[in-house]
């Protein structure tokens, strides 16, 4: 069952065209990887989505909900988390502080406490740093932070923009095995990601923007067997 549907989805920063005419669907309990080379339009996708960029033309549905015109926080009220790339902590703030962050808005301080000990069962690694400044973490440390404040909203599409981007090779891995946890609780991920290899590992579908449009779609299986995909995307 479809998600999350755009629909001939057209974007722009005031005059440059960053997307045209973008067809995209995410079916529930379903992890999309969204692959292309820089400035292919991938994180304006993610923004426009979530109301950050104002859509020009077409049409975003979420489950039966037009979102199209929606503001960003109304957008998350419906259950559309954006993890931005660069991670973006306080890095003043302490761990738990951060995370917290992502409930802001959670009046019920019940519902956060145990949405921070959920979050916490699924990364140990932050019940530990919990009283440690953000700026005192490793950038593999920092991003799990940034996903678990994601995480606090309790989303029902997670939209992770360039996660691994900068970490070492054992906290890519690490990363890649905290979507799949989080997919596996039935949440439904859009992968942006550089590691185009990775994202279709990961991914049950994906997508491949250039030059602002889609220019292939399909099963993961298929997009790694692509001859274009291999040779521009894989190295090969």
């Amino acid at each position: 069952m479809s998600l999350l549907s755009v629909t001939g989805a057209s974007a722009a920063y005031q005059d440059v065209v960053a997307l045209h005419d973008v067809d995209l669907e995410v079916r529930e309990s379903e992890v999309v990887a969204v692959l292309g080379a820089n400035g292919a339009g991938k994180s304006t996708l993610l923004k426009t989505i979530v109301g950050l960029v104002p859509l020009r033309a077409g049409k975003i549905r979420f489950g039966s909900r037009d979102i199209s015109t929606l503001k960003p926080q109304q957008v998350l009220r419906e259950g559309v988390t954006l993890c931005p790339e660069g991670r973006r902590l306080f890095p003043d703030m302490t761990v738990a502080e951060n995370i917290r962050l992502g409930a802001y808005s959670c009046r019920d301080t019940g519902t956060i406490r145990r949405r921070l000990e959920m979050l916490y069962d699924m990364f140990p690694k932050l019940s530990e740093r919990a009283r440690q400044l953000a700026s005192s973490l490793s950038g593999g440390e920092q991003q799990m932070v940034a996903i678990a404040r994601a995480m606090m909203s309790q989303p029902k599409l997670l939209l992770l923009d360039e996660p691994t981007l900068g970490l070492a090779p054992k906290m890519i891995h690490e990363v890649a095995r905290l979507v799949k946890l989080i997919n596996g609780e039935g949440i439904s991920v859009i992968l942006v990601e550089q590691n185009a290899r990775l994202a279709l590992r990961i991914a049950h579908r994906g997508y491949v923007l250039e030059h602002g449009g889609v220019s292939l779609h399909g099963e993961s299986d298929e997009l790694l067997s692509n001859e274009h995909v291999q040779q521009i995307y894989l190295g090969g």
